[in-house]
């Protein structure tokens, strides 16, 4: 953790100021032009024009009352610790180096902070997630389903809670686009959107970690054990295997999988082998055929129709459109 940076966040901003000299509640027209009865925090108030990610500290001294939002929020306790409360129902204590994620299907509210609970709030659009994804070389499918939870496309979990204190490369990620953005440093757009996909990245690889609502915490879950699984198991795993491991009938799995990321478990297997088959025709001189069979195929006139499928072209094709020899 760096000092200075702590003793910039910790400055009393002027919404605080004239919190601590007596109002009691937060002047929403700070956060919406909507003064109807529901509470939504709206992007284009707090961000700059033109700008796809924000940040601010997180208001203290008062009771931030229940939203929603029409962007991404990311929260980040970099010291200290606040408590919120997810969709009305679920409580979470945030401590030092947690991270919150919250899609635009979740409502929040945050009991009141003191002067050392400091908590970073990244203000998202879901299409600085697109942009800055596909500048990562290597595709996965659990790093995919992040984006699409947390861009609200397709998902059915609202919010996705790390325990990240032990993770060093996730601090430090962190720490850096803090830093970028809070210092208003110049073309650092791509900067922060690759930053932004390596955080993911790393998450994925601390699935593990993944604290979810209570109410569906059991499927989601299964959802992401499979997928590490998957990641980790892609040329030779098996839905019999799995289901082993996790103790589980196939066809529940299989249930879970489909409600969760609209596919079977053959389906995402599949997938994953084709990323990596991706992957390596344009990052590595191996043959087609020798990727074919890296990935756990050795029929090739199957490999080449699923490839064609998913990508549009052969494997030959894709490697020399793309201009790799």
């Amino acid at each position: 953790m760096d000092a200075d940076l702590l003793n910039i966040l910790k400055e009393i901003s002027p919404e605080e100021e004239i919190l601590l000299n007596g109002r009691k509640l937060i002047d929403q027209r700070i956060y919406s032009e909507n003064h109807s009865n529901s509470f939504v925090i709206e992007g284009e108030k707090l961000l700059e024009n033109g700008c796809t990610i924000q940040i601010r500290p997180h208001t203290r001294f008062v009771h931030f009352p229940k939203h929603s939002h029409n962007y991404v929020e990311l929260i980040y306790m970099y010291y200290g610790s606040t408590t919120h409360i997810i969709n009305d129902t679920q409580k979470i204590v945030l401590k030092q180096g947690d991270l919150l994620f919250l899609n635009q299907h979740a409502t929040h509210e945050i009991l009141p902070a003191s002067y050392d609970d400091i908590a970073v709030n990244f203000v998202i659009l879901p299409e600085f997630f697109k942009r800055g994804l596909v500048m990562i070389e290597q595709e996965n499918i659990l790093r995919d389903f992040l984006v699409r939870t947390l861009s609200g496309y397709d998902s059915n979990i609202s919010y996705l809670h790390f325990p990240a204190k032990d993770i060093l490369p996730v601090q430090n990620l962190l720490e850096n686009m803090i830093w970028t953005l809070f210092t208003h440093k110049s073309h650092t757009n791509i900067l922060n959107q690759t930053t932004m996909g390596l955080l993911l990245m790393n998450l994925s690889m601390f699935s593990d970690n993944i604290s979810k609502n209570i109410y569906q915490s059991e499927d989601e879950n299964i959802v992401f054990q499979v997928l590490s699984y998957i990641e980790s198991n892609y040329k030779s795993g098996t839905l019999s295997d799995i289901s082993k491991k996790l103790q589980l009938k196939d066809y529940f799995i299989s249930r879970i999988l489909k409600k969760y990321t609209n596919c079977n478990f053959k389906e995402l297997l599949q997938d994953r082998k084709l990323q990596q088959a991706s992957y390596l025709l344009l990052n590595t001189p191996q043959s087609i055929e020798s990727i074919m069979r890296q990935i756990g195929y050795d029929n090739s006139s199957y490999f080449y129709r699923i490839f064609k499928q998913k990508y549009g072209c052969s494997p030959r094709d894709y490697r020399n459109l793309n201009n790799i020899s």
